[in-house]
């Protein structure tokens, strides 16, 4: 599933216009995109796409940080 959802057999560019915000809301899309345009040099790097990935990054990393000082008490005597 993942594969179709970030554009690694196909360019961000071939979504349609109305799906782009979505598939940018995958924080591996802009990852490949700038790893693609690099690598083949075509066109600039996506550096708002890039800004974004990176705050849903660490927005998940705070709320697992998070989530997992809520839990780490009760952790142990789950598992």
């Amino acid at each position: 599933m993942w594969l179709f959802a970030t554009p690694v057999i196909y360019a961000s560019a071939d979504v349609p216009e109305r799906w782009r915000l979505v598939l940018a809301l995958n924080p591996m899309t802009s990852l490949i995109e700038v790893f693609r345009s690099s690598l083949l040099g075509i066109g600039e790097p996506p550096l708002p796409k890039l800004v974004l990935s990176i705050l849903i990054i660490l927005g998940l990393l705070g709320t697992g940080l998070l989530y997992f000082r809520r839990m780490e008490r009760t952790f142990a005597d789950v598992i």
